[in-house]
C-alpha cells in the first residue's frame, strides 16, 4: 500500500473562535500570513457561520481578502455549518477545503450546528454536491467521535456506521475529533486503524485536543495506526466553545513538528517564519 504524506493542519480558527474577546480583523490577517509562510499543509483559517453563534468568525470574508497566497503553498480550508454558508465558501477561489462537522452525539449536533443528526447527514450530501460541482474537497469532522459528556449513546459501531454513510456519499476526507478530550490512546488506535483499514481509499485524520499529559500517547495511537492528517494549534490554543465551559485545549501544533520530526519526518518547513509565529501567538492570544 502506498504510504501516504505526512500532513500538518494548522487551525487559527479553532484557537480564535472561543476566544472571548474579539480579535480585529488586521491581527487576524497579519497571524494567518504569517503562519502561511511556515509551510503546513493546510491553514483552517475561518468558517462562514452565522455570526449570531460565532461572533469571532463574522470577518471570515474580509480576512480572507487580505490573506497573501501567491508565496505560499499551504491550502485554505474554512468551517461550514449548513448549505447556506457552503455556497458563500464554494464561491471563493482560494478556498480549497471545506469543514463540516458531523456529530454522532444528538445534543452536540443540535447545540453545534442547530440540526439533527439525520439533517446534518442531509446537510453533508447537499455540502459534497456543491463541492463537486465546484472543484473543493470536503472535509468531515467526526465530532464526538470517541464519546460525549451528555449521556448520548455512543460506541465504535455507532461511529463506523456513520463514517460509512459519509464515505459512501463521495466525502473524500473524515477526520476523528476528539472534541471535549475523552478519548484514551487504545480508543484513539482502535478506531483509526479500523477507518485507515477499512477505507483505504479515504484519507483519516484526527484533530484531538490533549494536556500535557498524555498528548504523546494520543499521537501515537494514530500515528501507528496509520494515521497520518493531524490538526493543531500552536501554543495548543482553543477548543469548541460549544462543547463544555471549560475546554480541554488543541493539540500543541509544536509537540505534533517535534514528534514527527524525531520520527525521521523531513516537514520542510520554515524555523524562522514559525518562531515568528508563535510570537504573534503570544501577543494575540493573552
Amino acid at each position: 500500500m502506498t504510504q501516504r504524506p505526512l500532513k500538518l493542519v494548522e487551525c487559527p480558527r479553532d484557537a480564535m473562535q472561543g476566544w472571548k474577546t474579539f480579535i480585529p480583523t488586521e491581527e487576524k490577517i497579519r497571524y494567518i500570513n504569517r503562519l502561511l509562510q511556515v509551510g503546513f499543509d493546510t491553514i483552517d483559517f475561518g468558517s462562514f457561520v452565522s455570526p449570531k453563534a460565532i461572533p469571532q468568525m463574522a470577518d471570515t470574508a474580509a480576512v480572507l481578502e487580505g490573506l497573501r497566497l501567491e508565496t505560499s503553498n499551504s491550502k485554505l480550508l474554512a468551517i461550514v455549518a449548513n448549505t447556506r454558508g457552503a455556497e458563500t465558501a464554494v464561491a471563493l477561489a482560494p478556498v480549497r477545503y471545506l469543514g463540516f462537522p458531523f456529530s454522532v452525539s444528538e445534543t452536540f449536533q443540535q447545540r453545534n450546528t442547530n440540526a439533527t443528526i439525520a439533517e446534518g447527514m442531509e446537510r453533508v450530501r447537499e455540502i459534497q454536491h456543491l463541492c463537486v460541482a465546484n472543484g473543493k474537497e470536503l472535509v468531515v469532522y467526526i465530532s464526538m467521535g470517541f464519546g460525549n459528556p451528555y449521556g448520548d449513546p455512543w460506541s465504535e459501531e455507532i461511529v463506523f456506521d456513520w463514517v460509512a454513510r459519509i464515505v459512501a456519499l463521495g466525502v473524500p476526507v473524515i477526520s476523528l475529533a476528539d472534541t471535549v478530550g475523552v478519548a484514551t490512546p487504545e480508543q484513539i488506535g482502535r478506531i483509526t486503524k479500523y477507518l485507515v483499514d477499512a477505507l483505504p481509499g479515504t484519507e483519516i485524520g484526527v484533530h484531538l485536543h490533549a494536556t500535557a499529559e498524555g498528548w504523546r500517547e494520543k499521537v501515537t495511537a494514530a500515528y501507528d495506526a496509520g494515521c497520518r492528517r493531524f490538526d493543531g494549534a500552536l501554543k495548543g490554543i482553543g477548543g469548541c466553545p460549544m462543547a463544555n465551559d471549560e475546554l480541554v485545549g488543541n493539540m500543541n501544533t509544536e509537540w505534533l513538528i517535534s514528534y514527527f520530526e524525531e520520527k525521521g519526518h523531513s516537514l520542510g518547513l520554515d524555523k524562522a517564519a514559525l518562531q515568528d509565529s508563535l510570537r504573534m501567538a503570544g501577543e494575540i492570544f493573552v
